[in-house]
């Protein structure tokens, strides 16, 4: 049976396409969602694509991978920089966590510099576009 991992998108990565193409490509979110399936099922992985504009689903999705023991990537979105109840949520994970970005937040507007969750994340990847993802799912099939 695969492994299942949770690929968590936070608010706004629903408009990938149209929401400043220069920055974040101009793939749609449907299509990044399926090439994360596509790429787990190569890795053997059942992978779950999830987005939510809401702090409280996305702490409770942590919560899910918690008590299932299941490895999660995250992208946290506009959350990254402040919102301390994913940051707990992340560290109360029992299975590898992969913060990915899709721009270098460290490149970007000084406010973008700092992540609460990178300390209590497994490993971060960022700056690699919707690459971001496949390596994160690779970094977790090489554990």
């Amino acid at each position: 049976m695969p492994t299942r991992v949770l690929v968590l998108n936070g608010p706004n990565l629903a408009r990938l396409g149209s929401r400043e193409p220069e920055v974040y490509g101009s793939t749609s979110y449907e299509t990044l969602a399926e090439r994360c399936r596509a790429i787990g099922t190569e890795l053997g992985f059942d992978v779950d694509v999830r987005q939510t504009d809401d702090e409280a689903e996305l702490v409770g999705w942590l919560h899910e991978a918690t008590d299932a023991s299941l490895p999660v990537v995250l992208n946290p979105a506009a959350f990254t920089h402040y919102s301390y109840a994913l940051r707990d949520a992340c560290a109360q994970l029992t299975a590898p966590l992969v913060e990915v970005h899709i721009s270098n937040p460290a490149a970007r507007e000084e406010f973008r510099h700092t992540s609460v969750v990178a300390g209590v994340a497994t490993g971060t990847i960022a700056g690699f576009g919707l690459a971001s993802y496949e390596l994160a799912l690779r970094a977790l099939s090489a554990r």
